[in-house]
């Protein structure tokens, strides 16, 4: 499947989550808190946080250990 993480287009295989695809791709983090910009990515890694949001196909605040990939998605992190 192909998938764009943050503008570069990137391969995931089916039934993989969002997570899955970035840390694949090397992200360790893709946002960080509001208060002293510390980075987050996977925490719990079954919903309950909210460590891992992204936006996804214009959807904000996806929890990405939550949500499968579908082919074509566009995936946004707020950095690192």
């Amino acid at each position: 499947m192909r998938v764009t993480i943050d503008g570069v287009p990137s391969q995931a295989t089916p039934g993989q989550t969002v997570a899955g695809a970035l840390l694949a791709a090397g992200r360790t983090s893709w946002r960080t808190t509001r208060v002293k910009s510390r980075p987050r990515g996977v925490f719990c890694g079954i919903g309950v946080c909210f460590d891992c949001l992204v936006t996804v196909n214009g959807v904000a605040d996806v929890r990405a250990c939550q949500r499968l990939l579908v082919d074509g998605d566009d995936i946004r992190t707020e950095g690192p």
